[in-house]
């Protein structure tokens, strides 16, 4: 008898989808705290960048402060001071600075 109930709890496995518990689980903490709040962040900086117009100061991703002087589809030209223009990509833009900012040109 006590063979009987040996081999009869001894044969019974959990179901499958237990075992992808854990790597689904590791998928939802991916995604809520590193994917999710980069996707956020690339939407934010998308529309920051197709809101450019003239006369915002902007700062570029390697630091250089500027006044837009004109927009077009992929370049932004800028007023680096008085005199100086120069052309930058404008996905390279990384921040604009709002008008109760100092004034770079000034």
């Amino acid at each position: 008898m006590l063979d009987i109930l040996a081999a009869g709890t001894a044969g019974v496995a959990p179901p499958v989808w237990i075992s992808w518990l854990p790597i689904i689980g590791m998928i939802a903490i991916f995604w809520f705290l590193l994917i999710r709040p980069q996707m956020r962040q690339q939407k934010a900086h998308r529309e920051k960048i197709g809101g450019l117009k003239k006369g915002d100061q902007v700062v570029t991703a390697g630091g250089l402060v500027g006044k837009v002087l004109r927009v077009d589809e992929n370049y932004v030209d800028l007023e680096l001071g008085k005199g100086v223009q120069v052309k930058a990509v404008k996905h390279t833009i990384g921040e604009v600075i709002p008008p109760a900012g100092s004034a770079a040109n000034d």
